[in-house]
């Protein structure tokens, strides 16, 4: 038997799916690029949090909140976002910004989930030296701590205009060595796992159909 409370935070999510779906094709009309890693993403801080053992319906929260996490580079010069080389201290200044400013345009939704705060938070660390606020440990959500490692882990892993993708295992290593002072070690952990099954499981299907 479905619950009130369970009843009512469902047709909350209900509301907010077309509105989510609106906000990601204008920002992908803009900005492709931003919009298939903020959907990389999406899939692997589920993955975690699945890994985690947390419910359906926070799952769906953080699905939501991760697939618009970078709506605020809308307002971020495109050459900028774009930029072959490294950032001036200036540049790097406006592209901090998206946090607050994806805030500010995910707060228009009026919900009362914390999707607006999640993405405000993605770049926050466990040691207080992340941005926009310098929130530490437990005052970072945890929805927010797994959406910064799968951020972080698909940043890394991806090609940009400055610089090639690492390797998986490079990656996994620098995560390994952020967990517990910039990045939560459950979550990390949890991260690994996902990675490695998914490496695990592809690496067989490759040897299926070669030997087929």
């Amino acid at each position: 038997m479905i619950s009130n409370s369970q009843e009512i935070y469902t047709r909350m999510l209900d509301s907010l799916r077309p509105s989510i779906a609106v906000l990601l094709a204008a920002h992908g009309y803009r900005d492709p690029f931003t919009v298939q890693h903020q959907d990389r993403v999406a899939n692997l801080a589920l993955a975690i949090e699945a890994q985690l053992g947390l419910g359906a319906q926070r799952l769906e929260v953080l699905r939501l909140a991760a697939v618009v996490h970078d709506i605020g580079k809308i307002a971020v010069p495109a050459e900028i976002l774009g930029k072959p080389g490294a950032l001036s201290d200036t540049e790097y200044a406006l592209v901090k910004t998206h946090c607050a400013i994806g805030f500010c345009i995910l707060q228009k939704l009026k919900c009362p989930l914390p999707i607006a705060e999640i993405t405000y938070q993605h770049h926050e660390r466990i040691d207080g030296s992340g941005y926009p606020r310098g929130l530490s440990g437990e005052d970072i959500l945890l929805e927010a701590r797994i959406l910064s490692v799968a951020d972080v882990y698909d940043a890394m892993t991806s090609n940009r205009a400055y610089r090639p993708g690492m390797p998986a295992a490079f990656v996994l290593e620098k995560l390994r060595g952020m967990a517990g002072s910039l990045l939560d070690i459950d979550a990390v952990e949890a991260c690994q796992s996902c990675i490695l099954t998914e490496f695990s499981t592809n690496s067989g299907a490759q040897a299926a159909r070669a030997a087929s």
